[in-house]
């Protein structure tokens, strides 16, 4: 091809602008590597552009994140998971959602910031890396970032956005491939997620005296109903493969949501003795720096109303 680039369905295209674009036309950004044009359509994380549903200072995540305003939260459209449980679930099947521009993405993290946030929170962004890094060289934030994932990516992929990020906030689901192809739909899920978190927990991590976390890693897990061994083979890796520094967050918020009609053990929230079990785990592993959530967390009175 010259200077043109034709579609699968032959439509005719611009040439691409930069590197982003050449790797937005043949999309194998996320492990998924579903090779869609999403210049022109969706891929597998169910969108093409940059889609945000809603942003604003969220006041209900960790204490070292939240902190005293609340964290300068964007959640964007899509993802690369098809988890059966997603609190998120319109989301992440791309059902609500306003397209934007990187300008108009950079113009929204002077806004939160000039509200006071803590931080900017990147929710489910492994897919939008190209939009990410094009807002970023038009404004950086002057507080720090967070990257908040599933923990479905390439490191590859992270390493192209690590500079801009400031603190990562993976989710770390599941353990076990039998598991994972039954509630993610990706047997291959802890394979692909452990070496992404392995590479995010190498961000120092830095702490002000007063707790608000500037750098560093929170890996989060969501103990889940009839779980709980998954959850102890999970706690045990993270002893054994991360930094002892690193924060883990065990949270007990499940709430029955989403496309769950066919999965039974999922209509019911966590006991009090399963998530007991896992904090004891967590202890005796000497995983100290933890984050723990009460009872009260699994409501969906927590699930935002989106705004787009």
């Amino acid at each position: 091809m010259c200077e043109e680039c034709i579609s699968n369905d032959n439509r005719i295209l611009k040439p691409a602008r930069d590197e982003w674009d050449a790797i937005l036309q043949n999309c194998k950004l996320c492990p998924t590597e579903c090779g869609a044009n999403r210049l022109v359509g969706a891929g597998a994380c169910g969108v093409s552009g940059l889609h945000v549903a809603k942003y604003y200072l969220h006041p209900f995540e960790e204490p070292c994140i939240s902190f005293k305003n609340g964290s300068g939260t964007v959640f964007f459209t899509g993802c690369n998971l098809r988890c059966a449980f997603c609190q998120n679930y319109e989301l992440s099947r791309a059902q609500r959602g306003k397209a934007i521009t990187p300008t108009e993405l950079a113009e929204i993290f002077r806004e939160l910031e000039d509200r006071g946030a803590e931080n900017i929170s990147l929710v489910t962004p492994s897919h939008l890396i190209p939009y990410l890094v094009r807002a970023f060289r038009e404004y950086r934030p002057k507080i720090p970032v967070v990257y908040n994932t599933g923990s479905y990516e390439k490191v590859d992929a992270l390493k192209r956005i690590d500079e801009y990020v400031d603190i990562y906030l993976p989710d770390l689901k599941f353990y076990s491939p039998a598991l994972s192809k039954r509630y993610l739909g990706k047997e291959n899920y802890f394979e692909i997620a452990s070496s992404a978190i392995e590479f995010m927990s190498q961000k120092p991590q830095k702490m002000t005296s007063d707790g608000k976390m500037l750098s560093g890693t929170v890996v989060r897990h969501l103990v889940m109903p009839l779980c709980v061994s998954d959850s102890k083979a999970l706690l045990k890796w993270i002893r054994n493969a991360l930094p002892s520094d690193v924060y883990v967050s065990l949270m007990r918020q499940y709430t029955p949501f989403g496309a769950i009609d066919g999965l039974p053990e999922l209509a019911r929230p966590v006991t009090a003795r399963e998530y007991d079990s896992v904090i004891d785990t967590a202890l005796a592993l000497g995983l100290n720096n933890l984050f723990l959530q009460d009872k009260a967390a699994s409501d969906q009175k927590y699930i935002p109303d989106w705004d787009y």
